[in-house]
């Protein structure tokens, strides 16, 4: 099993984290505590889900919350897009990183979701 901290989609999630408490540093009073708050709170819990289910044998329940976590805070930053809270530029970013992210996140639920599969088969024959 790899350290969570050298996984490629903690790395991504990580990095991910860092840009959002920087950019909702800018975020006006009226936002900052709000979704500003939501925002680095979802993030945070991405970070920690991914710590959880790489630890774990059975990693289904982890990646599906870590999954949700990702879904609010897409709509999370869509409603900062539609808001105008972050500039065009902060939105290409995050919409990049944000996408490799649900790639990762994906591969790692389809790989999880075999290896349930694989050993469910073998225990079946034993």
């Amino acid at each position: 099993m790899a350290l969570y901290y050298e996984l490629p989609i903690y790395k991504a999630c990580y990095q991910l984290l860092l840009d959002l408490f920087r950019m909702t540093r800018n975020f006006n009073r009226e936002y900052k505590y709000t979704i500003g708050q939501d925002i680095k709170t979802n993030a945070m819990n991405m970070v920690m889900f991914i710590f959880k289910a790489n630890s774990s044998v059975d990693k289904t329940s982890d990646l599906l919350a870590l999954n949700d976590s990702f879904e609010l805070l897409k709509l999370e930053l869509r409603l900062c897009v539609d808001m105008k809270l972050i500039s065009p530029s902060q939105q290409a970013g995050v919409w990049e990183q944000m996408d490799v992210i649900g790639r990762q996140l994906t591969g790692w639920r389809k790989s999880s979701a075999a290896n349930v599969v694989n050993n469910q088969g073998k225990s079946l024959r034993n």
